[in-house]
C-alpha cells in the first residue's frame, strides 16, 4: 500500500515494529515518471507517497493507517506543512479489495477525529516510481 506522507515522514513507519520496507516515491499520477526525470511529479499528476512493506501478522494494515493519520494531515487540500501542490495531496493507493476497504474504515474514523471535513483521497494503485536520493529521509 503507498499512502502520501511526503516530507521524511517515511522515518516514521520505519521505526514501527512489522514495518519490513519503506521506500519514498511518486504515484497516483497520469504519466510515465522516467527515472532520469523525477524531480517533477506536479508535471504528472503523482503524488509524493512512501511504499509500505509490512508483516501484517505483526502490524496489522487498520494500525498503519491509524499511524498515517496521525502524521498527515487529511483535512489540507493539496497541502502538507508548508508544501503545496497536488503532489502533496492526502491520499492513500489500494492494492486490494481488503486494502480499500481498511482505508474506507480508516477514513470514516478519522472522520471522527477531525473537527475539519477529511479530504483523503482513496485511489487505485497504478504504478510507483522511486523518489531520487535527495528526497529520501534525512534518518536514512
Amino acid at each position: 500500500m503507498e499512502a502520501d506522507v511526503s516530507g521524511g515522514i517515511e522515518a516514521v513507519f520505519d521505526e514501527l515494529k512489522g514495518v519490513e520496507k519503506v521506500e519514498s516515491g511518486y504515484s497516483g499520477g497520469h504519466l510515465r515518471i522516467p527515472p532520469t526525470n523525477r524531480c517533477a511529479p506536479a508535471n504528472t499528476g503523482h503524488a509524493e507517497v512512501v511504499e509500505i512493506t509490512s508483516d501484517p501478522q505483526v502490524l496489522p494494515l487498520a494500525s498503519l493507517l491509524q499511524v498515517f493519520f496521525s502524521v498527515n494531515d487529511p483535512t489540507t487540500l493539496n497541502r502538507q506543512g508548508a508544501d503545496v501542490g497536488t503532489q502533496y495531496r492526502s491520499a492513500i493507493f489500494y492494492r486490494t479489495p481488503e486494502q480499500r476497504a481498511a482505508a474506507e474504515k480508516a477514513i470514516d474514523a478519522a472522520k471522527k477525529e477531525w473537527r475539519d471535513p477529511i479530504v483523503t483521497k482513496l485511489e487505485p494503485f497504478k504504478a510507483f516510481y522511486k523518489a531520487e536520493d535527495y528526497h529520501r529521509s534525512i534518518f536514512d
